[in-house]
């Protein structure tokens, strides 16, 4: 028999959707318009508008069937996704918007700009995965608009103090993303973590859901990495379209060979195949401005699915009984790892393409900086987050209740007939 639930969140949930909801429908209503005369001819519009359905089809169907992999937790994991991505991707446009309120008066939206707060809203998706299964809908909604506020408040810091580019600072979200998801699960850690969930885990059916997001996402994420590629030369986006696809083909055959050898019984590990397969795209994205040659990307994509399965395969355990940081999608191995391996192959390839060492050594302060700033935003805006999601008002779930859709889904067919 199913155990008896908490109390419901309708006397939380729904006010602060509506709250939200409203909020946002009033700020638009008086300080946006749609950006006049610009994406709307011919070719460019419909380029964009297809690239723009790329990242929309990667961030809603990719992000969402790839938290389907708990057993009892798939309607949760899509549908909350589902949730957070389209109140972040509203919160982003206009927290983006602020400097053309301050100039004009008006938030100007196009295609561009909703494509850069859907990037914005996977970031708070990245983060979301660290603790899925053991918040509620309401945690999540509060998670997404914190992050959110902290990622875009980085971007703005780094393009205004160190002078980095607006492309650059945004695809720095799986980084920022993991690093406040690490310290958003250490701060909610619960105890007995370490034994394992009753329902952590996954079966056949699940685990196939989440293959398809691995699928969808790995399909259109050269135009995830691209999109924004703003440069007057027009292969740099073919470069960048061919170099993403490169690095995700090495990673996808690297994490297959990697999750076979350190298997004790020599098999496939369903969750390497998962998330592995995706660390060369992270790791390229980051790097992409630095890349110009084929093998430079496929050797980024080959290292990054090494770490990444390596960090799969034992970090993530180690992480639970060393730190009490309780990862559930593996969020260090398959974003942070790589993320930091981008970060570095950009500073080691720009540093060997440049002539001038005085440049060079210029640019690797900047860009250490660059990462440090990052990290610490990200972590102390984790830890905000997580202290402020302690409190009792919020109706945490139960251990006992974690990672079971029965705690917020109606299903008819396992009601108790009285």
């Amino acid at each position: 028999m199913a155990p008896k639930y908490a109390p419901s969140l309708r006397s939380r949930l729904p006010p602060l959707l509506f709250v939200l909801q409203t909020g946002f429908i009033v700020v638009y209503a008086l300080c946006v318009e749609l950006q006049p005369n610009v994406e709307t001819g011919g070719e460019t519009f419909r380029s964009l508008y297809s690239e723009f359905q790329d990242v929309n089809v990667a961030v809603i169907l990719g992000f969402g069937y790839l938290g389907t992999f708990l057993v009892r937790y798939g309607f949760s994991g899509s549908g909350f996704s589902f949730l957070v991505a389209v109140m972040a991707t509203q919160w982003a446009i206009i927290l983006n918007g602020f400097e053309s309120l301050y100039l004009t008066g008006k938030i100007r939206i196009g295609l561009r700009s909703l494509v850069v707060a859907e990037m914005c809203a996977a970031s708070a998706l990245i983060s979301m995965g660290t603790v899925l299964g053991k918040t509620n809908p309401v945690h999540l909604l509060l998670i997404a608009l914190l992050e959110v506020s902290g990622f875009i408040l980085n971007g703005w810091i780094l393009q205004t103090l160190i002078k980095v580019l607006p492309q650059n600072s945004l695809m720095l979200l799986h980084i920022f993303g993991a690093f406040f998801g690490l310290m958003l699960a250490w701060v909610l850690y619960r105890e007995g973590s370490e034994q394992g969930f009753e329902k952590e885990k996954s079966d056949r059916k699940t685990g196939l859901f989440s293959t398809l997001g691995t699928l969808s996402v790995w399909m259109f994420w050269p135009s995830f990495n691209s999109i924004l590629v703003d440069h007057p030369a027009p292969e740099r986006k073919l470069w960048a379209i061919c170099s993403t696809y490169l690095a995700l083909a090495v990673s996808a055959v690297t994490a297959a060979a990697m999750s076979v050898f350190t298997s004790p019984k020599g098999k496939f590990g369903p969750g390497h195949i998962q998330r592995c397969t995706l660390a060369g795209g992270v790791a390229v994205g980051i790097s992409m401005s630095a890349v110009h040659l084929p093998w430079v990307a496929m050797t980024i994509g080959l290292a990054a699915a090494v770490i990444s399965t390596l960090g799969f395969r034992y970090l993530k355990l180690h992480m639970l009984l060393a730190f009490e940081c309780h990862d559930t999608c593996g969020v260090l191995s398959t974003h942070g790892l790589p993320g930091l391996l981008g970060w570095l192959a950009h500073l080691l390839l720009q540093i060997s393409d440049s002539d001038d060492f005085t440049k060079a050594i210029r640019f690797a302060v900047f860009h250490i900086c660059t990462l440090l700033i990052t990290l610490c935003l990200s972590m102390s805006m984790g830890f905000i987050t997580g202290i402020l999601l302690k409190w009792d008002i919020w109706r945490p779930p139960q251990d006992k209740k974690c990672f079971d859709d029965q705690a917020f889904w109606e299903f008819p067919h396992l009601a108790v007939r009285k």
